[in-house]
């Protein structure tokens, strides 16, 4: 079977499982688009795509052994050539290295073992002193330790014991530089093990603890992109955009061993434009100074959004539609741009559909580029949440709005505006006859008034009687 057949069958049985397979062209040069990124973010999204692209595979998967073979991950190498083998069986970098296999594997055994070694050591040794006599030293050599082997566990592709050695330094930390410095390190590895949770949980922690204005400005970036891609994994769109939106511009290379500003501003165009009305997109995205220096980055998008606000819905559609390849290939967006395509498209329709009491199915198959039958599937959808009130003619092929009795409708505001009216000056009347009764209503100091006189008034005992029975004639005469 020659390699090209052998493509086609991986990533058909991919597409047969449901998984998303690109047969299409992209907007980017691999190699360029992977230089924006750093360490192990790199191989992991080369791997996505050699596993989700069939033009980009087998260039993406030679790119990620590259990388791999400048790192200590034995179990990544090997996943990148299984996959090179199965997609491309006779090609000539196929085969296994196993020199660097060999001579990595002793590495990492060795330096694990040394690591661990003393660790334990200096473990045994704080037990054996009172707590009076531990010196600080020992503590902070202790917490070195663990440090040094949380950062060899990830360099390693040990993601579940990095976790756990970063976390266990909390406890040791002295300084606020080095808990900053953990918490991040903590949201570094939780990111790629998808554990959001504790990715909102150190941003928390980094938010509550004190931090210089150098640190401020250093860390609100990264904090704002952080928080944006833990709200776009829970599907939590409005949050996500707003996130991202607010993100400074300052974070430009600070995070990009998970995310960088190029991914800023397509999660956050694409949940902005997904979530946010037209005023908010106008107010948030098109006038934010801060946000538009991302989106310089993505030209297209500021286009688009832009297209969206002045309801040029088919040409904003019509640009997403271009760059959807580009999206799928993306590790964090890709489960997110049906959904996130399927609001934008929703929202368009509804939008567009406002001006009119009635429209042809075809003229807006047309407007938005989808075939008929799928258009009327989305139609009936969106009527039964609620989104459009209309109804579909499918002899005639019309979208009908729904007519409202508007004579009934101004019956009962006209209604409810005169018992209103009616209402108030009752109220005023009421206020008036209290005032022409010599009344001053004021709140008692005591609630309890045990003279019987009325709370607050100028008259005394001897008058309160008199007073009450006229304050009733005059509750009478208002009809009160």
């Amino acid at each position: 079977m020659s390699s090209p057949e052998r493509l086609t069958s991986f990533f058909d049985a991919r597409a047969a499982s449901n998984n998303i397979v690109v047969t299409g062209t992209t907007h980017f040069d691999l190699e360029t688009y992977i230089s924006n990124y750093s360490g192990r973010t790199q191989v992991d999204r080369l791997l996505h795509i050699g596993q989700h692209s069939e033009p980009l595979s087998v260039e993406a998967l030679k790119l990620a052994i590259k990388y791999i073979k400048n790192s200590l991950d034995v179990h990544k190498y090997k996943q990148a050539i299984t996959l090179l083998q199965k997609i491309a069986p006779n090609d000539a970098d196929t085969g296994v290295d196993e020199d660097w296999v060999s001579r990595t594997a002793h590495k990492v055994e060795t330096e694990t073992a040394t690591m661990e070694a003393a660790l334990k050591s200096y473990k045994r040794d704080l037990l054996n002193e009172s707590i009076k006599d531990m010196s600080l030293g020992k503590i902070l050599a202790e917490t070195n330790t663990l440090d040094d082997l949380g950062s060899h566990y990830y360099a390693c592709g040990d993601m579940q014991n990095a976790f756990k050695s970063y976390c266990r330094i909390r406890d040791y930390c002295a300084t606020r530089e080095h808990i900053l410095d953990i918490s991040m390190k903590i949201i570094r590895v939780a990111v790629e093990q998808g554990n959001y949770m504790a990715v909102q949980t150190q941003i928390g922690r980094i938010k509550a603890s004190q931090r210089t204005p150098k640190e401020e400005l250093l860390f609100t970036p990264k904090l704002a992109a952080a928080a944006g891609l833990s709200h776009l994994w829970s599907g939590e769109y409005e949050q996500a955009a707003k996130a991202f939106v607010d993100c400074p511009a300052t974070l430009g290379s600070t995070l990009n061993e998970i995310i960088s500003s190029n991914d800023v501003a397509v999660y956050g165009s694409l949940c902005a434009l997904a979530s946010l009305n037209r005023h908010q997109i106008k107010a948030e995205v098109l006038d934010n100074n801060n946000f538009r220096n991302f989106l310089q980055l993505e030209p297209h998008l500021r286009r688009a959004i832009s297209y969206f606000y002045n309801t040029k819905y088919s040409d904003c559609l019509q640009i997403l539609e271009d760059y959807k390849n580009d999206y799928f290939l993306d590790i964090h967006l890709h489960r997110h741009v049906k959904p996130l395509y399927e609001r934008i498209r929703s929202k368009s329709m509804a939008e567009y559909f406002i001006s009119f009491s009635c429209v042809t199915l075809p003229s807006m198959s047309s407007a938005f580029v989808i075939p008929e039958d799928q258009l009327k599937r989305e139609l009936v959808g969106m009527i039964k949440e609620g989104v459009i009130q209309a109804r579909i003619d499918t002899k005639n092929r019309l979208l009908v709005a729904k007519e409202t009795d508007l004579r009934s409708t101004v019956h009962r505001e006209a209604l409810a505006m005169a018992q209103n009216y009616e209402r108030s000056t009752r109220i005023e009347l009421v206020r008036a006859n209290f005032i022409r009764a010599g009344l001053d209503i004021k709140l008692p100091n005591n609630p309890v008034d045990t003279t019987g006189d009325i709370p607050g008034s100028t008259m005394g005992s001897q008058g309160h009687f008199l007073g009450r029975r006229h304050l009733a004639r005059e509750f009478m005469d208002v009809g009160f």
